[in-house]
């Protein structure tokens, strides 16, 4: 009996120390959308920040300005949501263009990455504009935001993503509402994803159930408002 008592809590142990570890891994990135909380987020752990304006429109391009001032506040890596309007992913010549300058801005300013997606009238990843835009953008890490989980198929994008070989990344919840329900999605997104390139899960994850979602996504990357806690 003490035998088999001593065998289970040692792999216990184990599995709390590989678990643990496994966490140590994980990159925090949260996303804030003014000044005060990127700076809230940095003194909280954020390992990441995503910046973007008009939270309440699910993020818009920030001012040039504060996009200055961000970069003398934090430390850690800093990418930029390039989304000109919150109509739609739909982007005529003049939203392409108004993405650009912003793209160059933030080449000029060495932001670690943008954060970006277009759709076409199908409703599905417009590859021509997105591979457009990732070719301004390099050598700046260019991520592929939400817009993924608008198409019929978020597997079957991201694969069309992974031919273009110069995307780093997308940020989804799985084409679901949170990152919980598209548990199952974000798994296979990560076991299906280059060695290299980033499976962000996002959708409602907090510092409350972070743990449990990466036991049972095994990702490396999770964005969030509240990812470090409230701020």
């Amino acid at each position: 009996m003490n035998l088999v008592w001593l065998i289970t809590r040692l792999w216990k142990l184990l599995d709390d120390i590989i678990f643990k570890k496994n966490c140590l891994k994980i990159t925090k990135e949260v996303c804030v959308d003014n000044l005060d909380n990127a700076l809230k987020a940095f003194n909280k752990g954020a390992d990441r920040i995503e910046f973007c304006s008009n939270l309440n429109e699910d993020g818009l391009t920030p001012n040039f300005n504060d996009l200055k001032e961000i970069k003398s506040l934090v430390s850690i890596p800093i990418r930029v949501m390039i989304r000109p309007h919150s109509k739609s992913f739909e982007y005529n010549d003049n939203d392409i263009a108004k993405m650009t300058g912003s793209i160059q801005f933030c080449k000029k300013e060495n932001f670690d990455g943008v954060v970006l997606g277009c759709l076409n009238e199908h409703n599905e990843l417009d590859i021509e504009k997105i591979n457009y835009l990732a070719q301004i953008a390099k050598p700046l890490n260019v991520i592929v935001h939400k817009a993924i989980d608008l198409t019929n198929s978020p597997i079957e994008s991201l694969k069309n993503l992974f031919e273009l070989n110069i995307i780093n990344g997308v940020l989804t919840s799985g084409g679901c509402q949170t990152a919980e329900l598209g548990i199952s999605i974000l798994k296979n997104m990560v076991e299906i994803s280059p060695k290299d390139f980033e499976i962000i899960s996002a959708g409602k994850i907090t510092d409350e159930n972070i743990n449990f979602l990466h036991e049972k996504i095994q990702g490396q990357y999770y964005h969030g408002r509240k990812i470090v806690g409230e701020l």
